[in-house]
């Protein structure tokens, strides 16, 4: 299953983009380092569509494929965002669990807007990972700490809503393979939001635009780290419903709380181990029904 490997490319570049990002948000700001993935990912998102027109036809997209395109670049921008702000709240593995509880949304939209089937052993599937992303949170749910708690499950919402619009846009492409059709959406989406981004930053936030610049080395492979990761979900989308891609994704948890426990020298408590353990309980059973 192509689709399965891809996913699991695409899960382990994020992580690595999202630490980048978040040492990022203390030196250059929250819209600062949501701007990174995008200004710094479209140069390798053009690379990569320009080498592919030398050898393929590349689709012509229409109204329809720029209309989800673009549904799922907007939502993507501010679920990176309330991204960052969690993280900063909660810690980086924290806020990574939290953003997963996407492949509810991902499987209740997905069934309503695109007419994808769920199926009780899916729900199931879904649900058990969900659980234990609930549990691996670590989250403190008091009302102290409901800020962090609920930019995390809202990020997570919009993250879920960014994939229905992304796998719409695929499904949109009148013609060519699953990778080609990925790299058009990457280029177009990645250009979407590099344009939004750098009006914003130019007209209202013009230091993190300067910080931007100054911090052009880490930027530079968070880029491309982004544009890698995003090229491998489109892939994943391209061959199965977006919550497939999102429930197996959630291996993303474990090694976000790895990194988080190595790197950035947070620990790890018995409860958010069990959770760990149903995520890939979950996943192994979504594997199984698929």
């Amino acid at each position: 299953m192509i689709w399965v490997a891809a996913t699991l490319i695409a899960a382990t570049a994020q992580t690595a983009r999202n630490a980048a990002q978040a040492g990022l948000t203390r030196q250059i700001g929250t819209l600062g380092a949501t701007a990174v993935r995008f200004v710094f990912g479209f140069p390798f998102a053009v690379a990569a569509l320009c080498l592919t027109a030398i050898w393929v036809p590349i689709p012509q997209p229409d109204a329809t494929v720029l209309g989800w395109a673009a549904l799922g670049a907007m939502a993507q921008i501010a679920a990176t965002a309330l991204m960052l702000v969690t993280m900063r709240g909660q810690g980086f593995g924290v806020a990574t669990a939290l953003m997963k509880t996407e492949p509810v949304t991902l499987a209740l939209v997905g069934a309503l807007v695109l007419a994808e089937p769920l199926g009780l052993p899916r729900l199931g599937a879904i649900g058990l990972a969900t659980l234990g992303v609930v549990l691996a949170s670590g989250a403190t749910w008091s009302l102290t700490a409901w800020r962090p708690v609920a930019t995390g499950i809202l990020s997570g919402a919009l993250f879920g809503l960014s994939a229905i619009g992304f796998r719409g846009a695929l499904l949109a492409l009148p013609d060519g393979s699953s990778g080609i059709r990925a790299i058009t959406i990457l280029a177009i989406t990645l250009g979407l939001q590099t344009v939004v981004m750098a009006v914003w930053l130019v007209l209202c936030d013009r230091p993190a635009l300067t910080g931007i610049m100054t911090q052009w080395r880490v930027s530079l492979v968070a880029g491309l780290l982004g544009a890698v990761a995003s090229l491998f979900w489109f892939i994943g989308f391209a061959l199965t419903p977006a919550a497939n891609v999102r429930t197996l994704a959630l291996v993303e948890v474990v090694m976000a709380q790895a990194l988080s426990g190595r790197v950035f020298r947070q620990s790890v408590a018995p409860l958010q181990l069990l959770g760990m353990g149903l995520i890939l309980a979950g996943v192994g059973w979504l594997l199984a029904v698929t």
